[in-house]
């Protein structure tokens, strides 16, 4: 019997929705030792230590608003689908304009938008297409096996979100990433304490087993989660730098000079917009939809685009 890996592929979803109970219960049972067992008793002492308790509880909350809001911003923002019928402007504006295109150079595997640049040498811009999806693809876009469509700008899918990661949700899952080591390092330095108390507590039992299990087992995983997490933020970073997908990776070392990086400033504000103030929310202004075609998925400026 012949295996269909397309569908093979698709039954990960299921995974996913397994991954979304396990973000929950680790929530759940952090939130339980951080506040509840160990921080929360705190406050009725008074004092420096009922300040610091209140201070750990807030920072505490804080993060972990931000973080289920970014989450959740990942798993229910579709990551950017390619329109239906879409055309490079460059063709488009050709069809308005009367001129006629045969089927197949709309519907070649490889087609390109040949334009001039100011110093009268030919660049051409990549616009492949889908087979599965029967569309063309914009620069930058892939089709996902599990999702079964095309993505733009996509990253990778995302077993823990059930989605991929694409141009309209890359921010969200970028601020995810960091909210959440955040959280799991303080979490980790807080219970450190106790921790190390952990053997001369369970030896003397003047603390339950039962707490003293939880508080041990989640040190362990917020201690994990932030080991790799940390990975995962710096890979992050030095691909935001150089505005790279985790996808382009391979395309990019072949490549003598990458044509998406513009410069640190114009890179990161193709993911984060331009208005300062919303850096650290998943949110983009209107103005900078608008102004920043990059953060709609469609169209990339290049290096020869900006050096024009």
């Amino acid at each position: 019997m012949e295996i269909n890996l397309f569908r093979l592929c698709s039954g990960l979803k299921v995974i996913g929705y397994f991954m979304i109970l396990l973000v929950a219960a680790i929530v759940a049972v952090s939130y339980y030792a951080v506040v509840v067992l160990t921080w929360g008793p705190e406050l009725r002492t008074g004092g420096l230590h009922s300040f610091l308790a209140i201070s750990i509880i807030v920072l505490f909350h804080f993060l972990l608003i931000m973080l289920l809001w970014c989450y959740f911003m990942v798993v229910f923002r579709d990551p950017g689908s390619v329109p239906e019928n879409w055309k490079p402007r460059a063709q488009e504006e050709i069809l308005e304009a009367g001129s006629s295109l045969t089927s197949s150079e709309i519907t070649a595997p490889e087609v390109f938008n040949s334009t001039q640049s100011t110093d009268g040498q030919e660049r051409r811009q990549e616009v492949g297409y889908c087979s599965r999806c029967q569309n063309a693809k914009p620069p930058r876009c892939h089709h996902c096996s599990v999702c079964q469509r095309c993505v733009l700008k996509m990253d990778h899918h995302c077993v823990w979100v059930v989605n991929c990661v694409g141009a309209t949700n890359y921010k969200s899952f970028l601020l995810f990433l960091l909210y959440t080591f955040l959280e799991t390092t303080m979490d980790t330095l807080v219970l450190l304490p106790n921790f190390i108390n952990f053997f001369s507590e369970a030896k003397s039992h003047s603390t339950s087993p039962g707490n003293l299990a939880v508080v041990f087992v989640t040190f362990v995983l917020n201690l994990a989660f932030s080991l790799s997490l940390l990975c995962f933020v710096v890979m992050h970073i030095s691909l935001l730098s150089s505005n790279t997908t985790s996808v382009e990776v391979h395309e990019k070392r072949r490549a003598t000079r990458w044509k998406y990086d513009l410069g640190r400033k114009k890179n990161f504000e193709q993911v984060f917009g331009s208005k300062k103030a919303l850096w650290f929310f998943p949110l983009l202004s209107k103005e900078d939809l608008d102004n920043i075609p990059a953060l709609r998925g469609l169209e990339f400026p290049t290096v020869s685009d900006s050096e024009a």
